[in-house]
């Protein structure tokens, strides 16, 4: 796991260090991979083992990470993630072992994430993950309208619902002036399922003046071209920037410079860059693939329907606001942030997680049974 792979590296290893820091015996393993080896110092102080090659990098399947994690005894298992080699892993670690095993699907049932690739998706649904999450202890889900997704596959286990949490970040200089060139800023995997065409649309549709769209992401499965060539036709290229994955300083700095953050997905569990962009002071868009109502409950940002038009109406009334508006906005999103989304109590809840279901303790009040 790496940065290139999106919302999991950072909910993983910040879950994994914040319950470092409340005193549980965490150990991070994976499968080896070039970014994975690149990164094993973002992970500090959690122990992290990176062992076997890659055989099928469609399942990311390793038969020495297999062997390496069976012979691993532990209180909990909790994998991340579905449709892939740690799946079968689990079930072979929880036949041996006999402890619990607690699965976070991170958006994987998704209906958007459902339907994607479903010819994939469905043979190993039946062979392996229906199997897998129904004889979890517990599932996680970052949202309620994700622990539905997992009742409407008939699972029943117990689902803990608890958000990802962000990291607060020192609060840049804003740029009030009104005439200098202001940005949207997108920054998340260039992926179909993240609805980039649908914004291009959009702002080819509203044209809002004085502003750019910037575009950051590592690009997968050559979406960035498809990206590219409708700009082009749209008329818009001169307005729109692509600027590939942004990391660390630079990915700090593509925050301060923008006004505005837009996500226009299709799917997300969270959407863990909506919370980023807020802990920055932005204000945001996003669809209603993201669990997101808060935006508008809060007033700190724009949720709409999954369209082209939809975002186009949002971003007409976003772009014609004052900059202090957005500002205030921005501000109101960060105070919501702080309050709801600090990982430490995340991580404290995820473990009294972890000792209910070894009857060590009250059910914890995240915890929903239906």
């Amino acid at each position: 796991m790496g940065p290139s792979y999106g919302g999991p590296f950072q909910s993983v290893r910040r879950l994994a260090q914040e319950q470092v820091g409340v005193g549980a015996d965490v150990e991070m393993r994976m499968p080896w991979g070039d970014e994975a080896s690149d990164h094993l110092k973002d992970w500090d102080p959690v122990r992290v083992s990176v062992a076997g090659k890659i055989v099928l990098p469609f399942l990311i399947w390793s038969p020495e990470y297999g062997r390496e994690l069976c012979a691993q005894n532990a209180d909990i298992l909790h994998t991340h993630g579905l449709w892939q080699y740690p799946s079968w892993v689990a079930q072979a670690w929880k036949k041996r072992h006999q402890q619990p095993h607690v699965v976070s699907a991170r958006g994987m049932l998704q209906p958007w994430a459902w339907q994607h690739k479903k010819w994939k998706k469905r043979p190993m649904w039946s062979l392996l993950e229906r199997r897998n999450l129904a004889s979890a202890s517990l599932l996680h889900a970052t949202v309620t309208e994700e622990a539905e997704a997992l009742r409407d596959r008939g699972l029943r286990a117990p689902i803990a619902i608890l958000p990802n949490g962000v990291d607060l970040v020192p609060l840049c200089h804003f740029n009030e002036n009104e005439i200098s060139p202001r940005t949207a800023l997108f920054m998340s995997r260039i992926h179909p399922s993240k609805g980039l065409p649908l914004l291009l649309q959009a702002w080819a549709k509203v044209k809002p003046e004085n502003w750019q769209l910037h575009i950051a992401g590592p690009d997968e499965t050559g979406h960035l071209a498809v990206l590219q060539r409708l700009a082009a036709s749209l008329g818009i290229q001169s307005n729109v920037r692509f600027s590939g994955a942004l990391r660390g300083n630079q990915k700090i700095k593509a925050f301060q410079e923008s006004d505005l953050f837009i996500l226009p997905t299709h799917s997300e569990n969270f959407g863990i860059v909506v919370a980023e962009a807020l802990a920055h002071g932005r204000p945001v868009i996003t669809t209603h693939g993201a669990p997101w109502k808060l935006l508008e409950q809060k007033g700190c940002g724009w949720w709409v329907p999954t369209s082209a038009d939809g975002i186009a109406v949002a971003l007409d009334d976003a772009t014609t606001r004052p900059r202090k508006t957005l500002i205030e906005m921005g501000e109101r999103g960060r105070v919501m942030v702080a309050e709801r989304f600090a990982w430490s109590g995340i991580a404290q809840q995820m473990i009294e997680c972890y000792q209910w279901v070894r009857g060590e303790g009250e059910k914890p009040p995240c915890v929903e049974s239906f």
